[in-house]
């Protein structure tokens, strides 16, 4: 709402806190806790900018900012409110908005090119390291020499490929370039791509003059970013909003202290540009806002709390308006009695205590005055907007979006030669059908053979056979049974040789004997035994402590001159411990004592070896 041709804000115990608009381009800060009232305060500063003729941008994280599209509504707490700040002439009105939106959804699109973009904040928005960021710079570097366009992500993905598949090549003139961090590039790319990065990089590539326009009443189009989605990924979104203030410096020529700005930049949510933001980077957000107040554009950031903004820019900010903060916390505390001494005292009230006892829509505010210098700070009640307070409905939203004369000239994407094509119609040129570099390219299509259905095997067939195996362990012959099975049949036969078939075993009669196998040590395996004779069942073999045993017994027998008789009786005393020994042996647990006993023994009869085993 103006006030002698000033954006009226609020009132004060004093009277009206207006804003003057040739001090717009010093730029501001609107700060406050969450439910303070920040969003109405942006929404009161666009309306008065738009009917002043200023074109305004907001990004609108929330979608409750898309109000400004139709006419408020009374309702008791607009009338209070009123009230409270002495309106009698409040009339309800709309803006003229246009809505966009990277993903063009909720929106018309807005593109732009990876070139445009630039090799600094694509390497913020990719989160890309130091080293990284060097190797991107080179590709950029390379691609203007060489003439290639880098629109899309498609022509940066081919770029990296095609430069990492050359290093060599670059070294001496560029620099080192390793191909690890071409990897990590890509895969930096490929979760940008992931986040809607294909939506962003592309043309037709937004044209930042069709935002400077006024309806045909002379209001500033309000454009209205829709963030929702965008806003998730922090990232894109800062990044996106710093290029487009980046391209507005660019755009605009020096004009110096006019009586109304170019264009206001409202950077909603402005702690994200801010986090973990490289140094390079800083240095760049603040020279563009100290500079861009030359071209005639005033930024205003909003944010929570008022030390989200580096001190750097926060000095640059001399419009304030500064909603409650909370101090429940020590560091809280801290950053209240910081924020009240950045104001100019009013003896009225205390400042620090003001701040946390500030109601929802009051705000202390501080603006430049005619001589440049700042107002003494003021308690005041934020004004209600003229536009209605809240989001809209999807069908209104669609129906400005099909109207706008934007809709045509940024609806339909388009794909012209650009380093993707030139690189893949070199490759083509050289013979080469698919690299790293282009996506496999396809020729005329081969006649292609439906492949033949092979003919299914049948279902292999069982059927039980008994054998009589010979087992080595037991020295006896087993009764086992086995399924035997019988070959498959094929309809066709296979390319390799079949092994020759070996005729199955016949089966045997109720009354005779299963055949027998023999186990054959030369093949290692089982083998039918030859018909003949039945053979006695061999002999077991004496273990070989039994051997022992008689080895020792018969050279025992032989030094006590001459043998003995088998019966336990007729046995002398050494034969006897002998029998004994040997029963020992035969267990684990034994082994270790015979073997000390036979040499005891050993050695009664001077047999016994000094040697040590």
């Amino acid at each position: 709402m103006l006030y002698d041709q000033k954006i009226w804000v609020g009132t004060s115990s004093e009277g009206a806190v207006c804003l003057l608009p040739k001090m717009a381009n010093r730029h501001g800060l609107i700060a406050g806790a969450t439910g303070t009232g920040k969003t109405v305060t942006l929404q009161v500063l666009a309306e008065g900018f738009s009917q002043l003729g200023v074109p305004v941008f907001m990004a609108d994280v929330k979608g409750d900012l898309a109000g400004l599209a139709k006419p408020g509504e009374r309702n008791e707490k607009v009338d209070k409110r009123l009230e409270d700040c002495g309106v009698t002439n409040f009339s309800f009105n709309q803006a003229p908005v246009a809505f966009w939106d990277v993903f063009g959804e909720r929106g018309v699109p807005i593109r732009t090119t990876v070139s445009e973009m630039g090799p600094l904040l694509l390497s913020r928005m990719l989160g890309l390291n130091d080293t990284q960021a060097g190797v991107l710079h080179l590709v950029f570097r390379i691609a203007d020499d060489e003439g290639m366009l880098l629109i899309d992500l498609k022509d940066l993905k081919a770029m990296l490929a095609y430069v990492g598949d050359n290093a060599q090549k670059y070294v001496l003139n560029y620099g080192n370039i390793t191909k690890a961090s071409v990897g990590s590039i890509q895969r930096a790319i490929a979760i940008l791509e992931d986040q809607g990065g294909n939506y962003f990089f592309g043309e037709p590539a937004l044209d930042l003059a069709d935002w400077l326009t006024r309806d045909e009443n002379g209001a500033g189009t309000v454009n209205i970013l829709a963030a929702e989605r965008l806003f998730s990924k922090p990232n894109l979104y800062s990044t996106f909003l710093l290029w487009l203030l980046g391209e507005l410096y660019e755009l605009l020529p020096e004009t110096g202290d006019k009586e109304l700005p170019k264009m206001v930049f409202f950077f909603d949510e402005a702690h994200l540009l801010f986090n973990d933001c490289p140094k390079a980077l800083m240095e760049r957000i603040e020279q563009t806002v100290r500079l861009i107040r030359s071209k005639g554009v005033g930024v205003f950031f909003v944010t929570q709390n008022p030390m989200d903004v580096p001190s750097t820019v926060l000095s640059q900010l001399s419009a304030r308006v500064q909603h409650a903060l909370r101090a429940f916390t020590p560091a809280e505390q801290k950053t209240v009695r910081a924020t009240a001494q950045t104001f100019r005292q009013n003896p009225a009230f205390d400042t620090e205590t003001a701040l946390t006892q500030l109601k929802t829509g009051e705000a202390l505010v501080s603006f430049l005055m005619e001589d440049g210098t700042p107002s003494i700070v003021q308690r005041a009640t934020i004004l209600p907007p003229q536009s209605y307070i809240g989001a809209i409905s999807d069908a209104l939203r669609e129906t400005f979006v099909s109207t706008s004369v934007y809709e045509e000239k940024y609806g339909e994407a388009f794909d012209r030669e650009s380093a993707y094509e030139i690189l893949a119609a070199r490759y083509m040129g050289e013979g080469v059908q698919q690299t790293q570099v282009v996506q496999p390219i396809v020729e005329a299509s081969a006649p292609v053979y439906a492949p033949q259905a092979e003919a299914a095997p049948a279902e292999p067939q069982y059927r039980p056979m008994t054998f009589s195996v010979y087992n080595p362990q037991t020295g006896a012959y087993e009764i086992k049974e086995i399924a035997q099975m019988q070959a498959p049949v094929y309809e066709e036969p296979q390319p390799q040789a079949a092994p020759q078939p070996q005729a199955a075993p016949q089966m045997p009669a109720a009354a005779a004997q299963p055949p027998v196998l023999v186990w054959d040590a030369a093949s290692g395996q089982y083998v039918a035994q030859q018909a003949q004779a039945a053979q006695p069942a061999p002999q077991a073999k004496p273990s070989i402590f039994q051997q022992a045993k008689e080895t020792v017994s018969n050279a025992v027998s032989s030094l006590a001159g001459g043998s003995q008789t088998g019966n336990k009786k007729d046995k002398s005393y050494v034969q006897q411990l002998m029998d004994s020994f040997a029963k020992s042996a035969t267990t684990s647990a034994g082994r270790e004592t015979g073997r000390q006993l036979s040499r005891n023994l050993l050695g009664i009869f001077g047999l016994n070896s000094n040697k040590k085993r």
